[in-house]
Order: C-alpha cells, then sequence, then structure tokens
C-alpha cells in the first residue's frame, strides 16, 4: 500500500510541475513512510511513497524498473495471487530480483499489456512508463478501492493518489460549482467528477493511454450483471449458500497475504463480524479493533464486537472514547482530507485506524456487504416500497403525523421518526428519483439553497441533470428491482463513499485496510443471486446471515441494523461549536463569496437551539468545506 504521482509534461510549459514533483511526494508521506523514490526521464516524472507489507526490502523500492530500464512501474495496492503469477513467469524463463509483487505486475504487464488486468486479483492503482516507446499506462482496479485523480491540458498530463499530490503539481484551484451542489446533497463528489474543474477521478475498471500529447481512457472491466438472469436464478437456495461460505472462506485466506502482521477491524454488525470468524481459523493471533462511545450509548456497539472476539478468543482491544476525544482528532482528520469528504464516520474510521496503525501495517474490514447483500435501511425500505401492502399504505397516508413529530439521529425514537418520514416521502416517488432522494441527506432544493446566487445558477446548469441521470443509469439500463438498486449503491456509495473512506483515513495513519466482500469472484457471483435471497419479508442480507449462522453469536442476529456512526449533533454542540462559529461565520462566507449567508445563519442557529433539529449534517458539509476551502484554496 502506497501513494504515487507523476508528470508527463507535453511541452516547456509542462515541464515546471516536473520541478514539483518532489513537493507532490512530499505531499503524500502518510500513505507509504518506509521508503521513497523518483523517477526522471525526458519528460517524464515518476515519484512514489512506500508502505511495505510484501517483500519489505529496500531491492523492492519504487519507482521500479526492469533490467534493461526501459520500463518503469509505480505501484499501489496489493496482488493476492501474486506467487502464482510469479511461478508461471518464472516457468516461462522470467528472472526475478524480488520477491515483490510489484514486479511481477511489472513482468506480467511487459509481455501482456493490459490483457495482464484481468490476471490480477487485488487492488491496486500502477502507472508504467515505457521509455522506447515515450508511452504511460495507468490502470485502476475493478471496484475503486485504490484512488488515482488526474488533470490533463495542452501543456501536461498530472495524476496523483490524492487531490494534495496534484496541488503540489500545480492544478488551477477552482471549484466546480456543480460538484458542490452535487457534495451538498450526497457528502462526497461522485467521481469521475472532483471537487475542483478540470481534476478528475480515474473511475473503477477503467485505463488510460498517454503518448505524444494525447489522453485516451478506456475500459477494461465491468461488473458483470443481468438483471433479468439474476431474477430467474434456477440454483438452490442450499446450493447457493455452499457457494457463498466457499467464496467468503478463499476471499478471507487470500486478504491474509502479507509479511507482516494482518488485524481486523470488528465493529459488532454481521459484516466484520463473519470476516474476523474467517479469520481468526487462520490466524489464532488475530488482533481485533473496536470503537465505541462512553457517554452515547446510542452510538455503541462494543457490546457486540466483544461476544466476536471472545467466542473466537481474537487478542482484542476496545477504543472507548467522550466526544471530547473524537474533537482532539478533528483537525488531524481534516487536514488528510485534500477533496472536501464529509461522512462523519470517517472521523470514527481515522480514530481507530490511528489507534491499529501503530499495531500492525494492515487489517480487514467488512466494507461492501451492505452493498452486495441489501444492507441498508433503504434496501429494506425499496423491498417494502416495491411490494406494497397495509403497512406500506398506512406509513404513506400517515405522512402528515411522521412530519409533526420530532426527528433526529441522535436516538432510536426520533431515527425511527426520520426513518418513517423519509419512507412516506420517497415511496410515492418514481424508481429513480426515490433512489437519488434516498440516496441523499438533503433534497436538492435545500443544498441549491445554500449556494450563493451566482453559483447556485452555475450548479444547476444541464450538466448537473446529465452527471445526476448517469449516476442513475443502473436504475434505468435495468428492471428496478433490489439488484438494480444494489447496483447503483455499487457504483455509487460503495466507490465514492466507502471505499475513499477506508482508504482515506487508514493511509492518513499508514494502515492498509482490506475487505474481502470486495473480492471480485465473490462479488461477480452474488450479483446473480436473485433479490429474494438478500432482502426478503424485512429481513436484511438474508443469505449472508443464514449461512454464517453458526458461527456468529445469536445475540448478532437478533439485534437491530445500525450504522457505524459517531455521535456528530453533541460534537458540533461542544467542543467543535467553536469551528462552526469560525467556519460558518457570517464575515468567512460573506468574503468567500460561495454561499448564501442567510441561509448558513439560519442552519447555524438551527443547530445551537434547544430543539432537537436534525441539521447536524448540512453543517458538517459546510464545516469540511469551509475547512478546506481555507487551508487548500485560500491559503495559495
Amino acid at each position: 500500500m502506497c501513494g504515487l504521482t507523476g508528470v508527463y509534461a507535453f511541452s516547456e510549459g509542462g515541464h515546471a510541475a516536473l520541478a514539483r514533483l518532489r513537493q507532490a511526494s512530499a505531499a503524500l508521506r502518510h500513505r507509504g513512510p518506509d521508503a521513497d523514490g523518483l523517477y526522471l526521464h525526458g519528460s517524464v516524472g515518476l515519484a512514489h511513497r512506500r508502505l511495505s507489507i510484501i517483500d519489505p526490502a529496500a531491492e523492492a523500492n519504487q519507482p521500479f524498473s526492469d533490467e534493461s530500464g526501459r520500463y518503469t512501474i509505480i505501484f499501489n495496492g496489493e496482488i493476492f495471487n501474486y506467487k502464482q503469477l510469479r511461478t508461471a513467469l518464472q516457468q516461462q524463463g522470467v528472472l526475478f530480483r524480488t520477491t515483490s509483487d510489484t514486479e511481477v505486475v511489472l513482468q506480467l504487464c511487459m509481455r501482456e499489456g493490459q490483457k495482464c488486468l484481468h490476471k490480477l486479483q487485488g487492488f491496486f492503482v500502477f502507472a508504467m512508463y515505457d521509455a522506447a516507446t515515450e508511452s504511460l499506462f495507468i490502470a485502476r482496479d475493478r471496484f475503486g478501492e485504490k484512488p488515482l485523480l488526474y488533470y490533463s491540458d495542452a501543456n501536461q498530463f498530472l495524476f496523483g493518489s490524492e487531490m494534495a499530490a496534484l496541488l503540489a503539481l500545480g492544478v488551477p484551484r477552482e471549484v466546480d460549482c456543480v460538484s458542490l451542489l452535487q457534495y451538498l446533497q450526497l457528502s462526497y463528489v461522485p467521481a469521475p467528477a472532483s471537487m475542483l474543474r478540470g481534476v478528475r477521478k480515474l473511475l473503477p475498471g477503467h485505463v488510460l493511454h498517454i503518448q505524444k500529447g494525447q489522453v485516451q481512457e478506456e475500459v477494461w472491466y465491468t461488473l458483470p450483471f443481468n438483471a433479468a438472469k439474476a431474477a430467474r436464478n434456477p440454483q438452490p437456495y442450499e446450493q447457493q449458500q455452499q457457494a457463498l461460505a466457499q467464496l467468503m472462506e478463499q476471499a478471507v485466506v487470500d486478504r491474509q497475504v502479507a509479511d507482516v502482521s494482518v488485524g481486523a477491524f470488528l465493529s459488532g454488525g454481521i459484516d466484520s463480524s463473519v470476516v474476523v470468524a474467517l479469520a481468526a481459523k487462520h490466524n489464532p493471533s488475530l488482533q481485533t479493533f473496536s470503537i465505541g462511545f462512553k457517554e452515547q450509548p446510542y452510538f455503541d456497539e462494543t457490546h457486540y464486537a466483544r461476544l466476536v472476539a471472545q467466542k473466537y478468543k481474537t487478542d482484542h482491544t476496545e477504543l472507548l472514547l467522550h466526544t471530547g476525544d473524537l474533537y482532539e482528532h478533528l483537525c488531524g482528520m481534516l487536514n488528510n482530507l485534500s477533496e472536501p469528504f464529509a461522512d462523519s464516520s470517517a472521523l470514527a474510521v481515522y480514530v481507530l485506524s490511528k489507534y491499529a496503525g501503530k499495531r500492525v501495517k494492515a487489517v480487514l474490514s467488512g466494507d461492501g456487504a451492505d452493498e452486495l447483500f441489501g444492507g441498508y435501511n433503504k434496501h429494506r425500505a425499496f423491498y417494502s416500497a416495491a411490494a406494497g401492502g397495509a403497512t406500506t399504505r398506512a406509513i404513506r397516508q400517515l405522512r402528515w403525523l411522521w412530519d409533526a413529530l420530532p426527528a433526529s439521529r441522535t436516538g432510536a425514537r426520533g431515527n425511527k421518526v426520520r426513518q418513517l418520514q423519509r419512507f412516506a416521502q420517497g415511496a410515492a416517488m418514481p424508481a429513480d428519483a426515490r433512489y437519488w432522494f434516498w440516496a441523499s441527506w438533503q433534497h436538492e432544493t435545500a443544498a441549491a439553497a445554500l449556494l450563493h446566487p451566482q453559483k447556485r445558477a452555475f450548479a444547476l446548469a444541464e450538466s448537473y441533470y446529465s452527471r445526476k441521470k448517469s449516476v442513475l443509469n443502473p436504475l434505468v439500463e435495468n428492471p428496478v428491482d433490489l439488484n438494480s438498486v444494489l447496483l447503483a449503491d455499487w457504483q455509487l456509495v460503495l466507490a465514492n463513499d466507502m471505499l475513499p473512506k477506508i482508504d482515506l483515513m487508514g493511509m492518513a495513519n499508514s494502515l492498509e485496510v482490506r475487505s474481502p466482500f470486495l473480492d471480485h469472484r465473490l462479488a461477480a457471483y452474488v450479483f446473480t443471486l436473485p433479490a429474494s435471497s438478500k432482502v426478503q419479508a424485512g429481513i436484511r442480507k438474508k443469505i449472508l446471515q443464514e449461512t454464517f449462522r453458526e458461527a456468529l453469536p445469536p445475540e448478532l442476529l437478533k439485534r437491530p441494523k445500525k450504522g457505524f456512526e459517531i455521535p456528530l449533533q453533541t460534537l458540533l454542540k461542544s467542543e467543535g461549536r467553536h469551528l462552526v462559529e469560525e467556519y460558518l461565520s457570517d464575515a468567512f462566507v460573506a468574503e468567500q463569496g460561495m454561499f448564501d449567508v442567510q441561509q448558513v445563519r439560519n442552519l447555524r442557529q438551527q443547530l445551537n437551539s434547544a430543539s432537537s433539529s436534525s441539521v447536524e449534517t448540512p453543517v458538517w458539509m459546510l464545516l469540511v468545506f469551509q475547512y478546506w476551502w481555507k487551508h487548500h484554496l485560500q491559503a495559495h
């Protein structure tokens, strides 16, 4: 696991970025503190920061070149089947100088080109330069576990693992208003856009070819999915369970490949508990890590995690935090966001990663299971809305009542009211509008109202609606059932929220996070299963729960679904209050010119009112953006 960045200068004007390459590499030091390297060849420069997990020897440091010096690679990720690939190459006469997976990828790509990507099992981003043809090839893994951002104009092509590297290389610092509007709805910017105009994110399963001033992007992998075929899957349910169990175990075994210790995050939910149950079979000294909140029992799940740790006798650590502990890490987390990203649970992941990163270099996680098996509340809501029935009709007809009751995310009762409000409103919408509404934190009207009138006009241009439509493609191109919704989540929520969260927060603390649920063989299989195997009669993740029922403490199967959240409202109204007052002040907002002063003032006042107004999320999104804007744009 590492960080990488590079420059391809197309003209004399682009050569200025080459001089900034060391600075861009330094901006990624947290991703790879073990070693760094720089490669320069004419108009091309490559830089790498290394976190040593496989073959930590210095000979495997990067940039790494073949013996002839023609090909040079910088690589970020892990290839779990690299030993098998290495053996096959040796049988063809290839001689290796290291035992690293990086050299395997280099040799494979030299011989097979882009076709080699289909042989790689794992997650990765890499850039390989061919000095003979002066061509650069960049590839991203199937589901986007590893990030890659790039910028291209007539003078240069710039790329890096994080926005921080591109900022150091000198990309234009102009906010994209359409991206800002989507961010204010979703809490993140969906790829391929970014918060800066001109800076793009390479989509999962895509490659780039750069040569002679030309940049071409291609698709090399698409998740195989046929909605109609999945709906009539003839495989008996028991066989589905057997196949799932085998694929899951293999995925867990593969993700323990390392030359260092691999631990596991253990939240107390089904997903991470299944991973720990399988991992402990192969690692009797498995270290597990959980986080909870002493003063906020609604947000504390350590009891359930403890049951799993006790069952499998793991070396378990619980971090029990006060809101003051969260605040102590808040600026550290925000400083590691070189692009605005406002999933508030990132703060908890940051704290947990900081602790775990001092003890291990890699951890397993349960990310991806909700998007595969239907684990979110909205998945059950989609099932209920499609099924109809007396309960669904009653909830819709009583919308006036739910709207009159106080809603919040800070307690079970208020959260239930909030869910009823959103269900009653969304169930009355067409499927695509319903999906967007349930995927968003606030309606586009409310989000647009927060913008300065001039910015609002730009944001609501035609390009906004075309970007929104592209997000909804899985629902347009396939029959609308739960599997279509899961595919949309796989491409939107997983790729743009969950995976960036674990990558950014893990790598901020030099920690690699590996999720077995993202194994491409497992994902491809689960998407062939009918929706009824995943959600049925209100039971979420049905096949996952029933396949691993005997492996889990029974209390986990009876507990209500709880997302991984932090007591955000308490944090913003207590220790974090002065940050809200500073970054959302009338003076700052007016001078900046991005937002409507009165609308932001209203949110600030609602947050500080005695009522339990549920405005903490839009306030948090604004705070994260303002902090980023001040430290990355205004300061330069």
